[in-house]
């Protein structure tokens, strides 16, 4: 077994939850206890009130997450998200040749695993082991079904590496019992590892460990229109938070607990069941409820327990802190657009000044956060918002205070033009979520 102390290097978890609302935990204002080991992990660590995901959909966030870098520097990340019709594309996807998180951890000692949604194109271009990742399970797509492994396209899409290989069980669970059994492997070794564990859950279809039968109903339309509810919801994301459970006490049995960087996430907001409260809009929406997410941050060798921060950071702020907490250093042919928390995970109170900014050819959405202002563009209607004063974005101050407007959208501008502008031809996949989440 294979004990190590807060001098070594840590091994770190990076879980992500997948269309995940801001309310739906206990520890962020859940109404149904579907949550406790995730609750008890921000309880004992770090919960971030004003965290963010690079993108309100799926793969975008997903590029940013394995770069450190603002998604659009990539042609795949302007696909919204990338559908599983692109199977055999050599240009959606995230280059081989562009270093990652899992690549750059890799290169400096570190053991490498994806268990769950990679979601950034398909092989032979494209796929997680050809971006860093040592290991892989899971599915290569956005979506599939919990039960056939299937996707949208009706291809059976479970992975061992980069073949496909048929698995019976619950997806979730198959993930969660894939990732001790890494974390026991791990223990074995002398190197620090970093898994990524990509749960699907709560991503449609909704079903639970109970719903195989279901599963034979839907599998032809997976978008299941016409199913779910919020009970067989957070049953899901219950399922989720057992698995992670059984992580940590992999952890535990080997002494690893203390010396393991654990972050939480979801890839974007929620969507038709999820709870968002008291933000408004979801998954696709460059409003907060779009964007704003759980974080939640656990390593007890070097966070205090308890702690609660405001401080403004988004998905690839996590991927820099984790290379600054192992000590790597980016390849400066690509310098990183994330920057290091590692300040906050020492001191909650500690906060910095952090402008993030996002934009979606969906509905030709803008937005910039900084400070307690946020500016929005949707449809070609310009809003102005102060967020500590009104999180559900209701009262537009733009009309009041022209001046401030004008220089927010300056900014905004100034960024964007660092910036690829969109190809023509990106692409929209809304699913079902146009007609479903709060339209403005």
């Amino acid at each position: 077994m294979a004990t190590q102390n807060p001098q070594q290097r840590p091994n770190i978890i990076f879980i992500v939850a997948d269309d995940l609302g801001f309310a739906d935990l206990g520890c962020y204002g859940g109404r149904e206890p579907v949550s406790p080991v995730l609750d008890g992990l921000a309880a004992n660590g770090l919960r971030l009130t004003q965290g963010y995901a690079n993108s309100p959909v799926c793969s975008p966030t997903r590029f940013a997450l394995m770069t450190a870098r603002y998604q659009y520097r990539l042609r795949g990340a302007a696909e919204e998200p990338i559908n599983s019709k692109s199977r055999g594309s050599t240009t959606l996807g995230l280059p081989p040749e562009h270093p990652t998180l899992p690549s750059l951890l890799k290169d400096s000692g570190y053991r490498t695993a994806l268990i769950g949604k990679w979601h950034l194109g398909y092989p032979p271009s494209f796929g997680p082991l050809r971006s860093g990742y040592e290991e892989f399970f899971g599915p290569m797509s956005g979506g599939v079904d919990y039960f056939t492994h299937c996707s949208s396209a009706g291809h059976h899409d479970l992975w061992f590496g980069e073949e496909e290989r048929q698995e019976d069980g619950y997806l979730t669970d198959l993930l969660s019992h894939r990732a001790v059994d890494y974390v026991e492997r791990m223990a074995q070794q002398d190197a620090p590892f970093f898994l990524s564990l990509h749960y699907t859950a709560p991503h449609w279809p909704w079903e639970t460990r109970d719903d195989e039968a279901l599963a034979q109903e839907v599998k032809s339309n997976l978008f299941h229109l016409h199913g779910g509810n919020i009970h067989t919801y957070r049953r899901m994301i219950h399922h989720m938070d057992e698995g992670i459970g059984w992580v940590m006490e992999a952890l535990k049995k080997h002494g690893l607990a203390d010396n393991t960087l654990v972050v939480f996430t979801s890839d974007n907001g929620g969507e038709r069941f999820s709870d968002n409260w008291p933000l408004v809009g979801g998954k696709m929406d460059l409003t907060e409820g779009g964007i704003r997410v759980p974080w939640i941050a656990h390593w007890p060798a070097a966070i205090a327990p308890g702690g609660v921060s405001a401080q403004h950071c988004m998905t690839m702020d996590w991927s820099a802190t984790m290379l600054d907490a192992a000590g790597v250093a980016a390849d400066p042919a690509y310098p990183l657009d994330g920057l290091s928390l590692m300040p906050v995970l020492r001191d909650a109170g500690h906060q910095f000044r952090r402008p993030l900014h996002w934009r979606m050819n969906h509905r030709g959405q803008r937005a910039l956060r900084d400070g307690d202002w946020k500016y929005l563009q949707v449809d070609g209607h310009e809003y102005l918002f102060n967020l500590p004063a009104d999180e559900r974005e209701r009262a537009n101050l733009a009309a009041r205070e022209p001046e401030r407007l004008a220089r927010l959208r300056a900014a905004w501008q100034d960024w964007d033009a660092t910036m690829p502008p969109i190809p023509e031809d990106a692409t929209v996949s809304l699913g079902y979520s146009a007609k479903d989440m709060p339209q403005r």
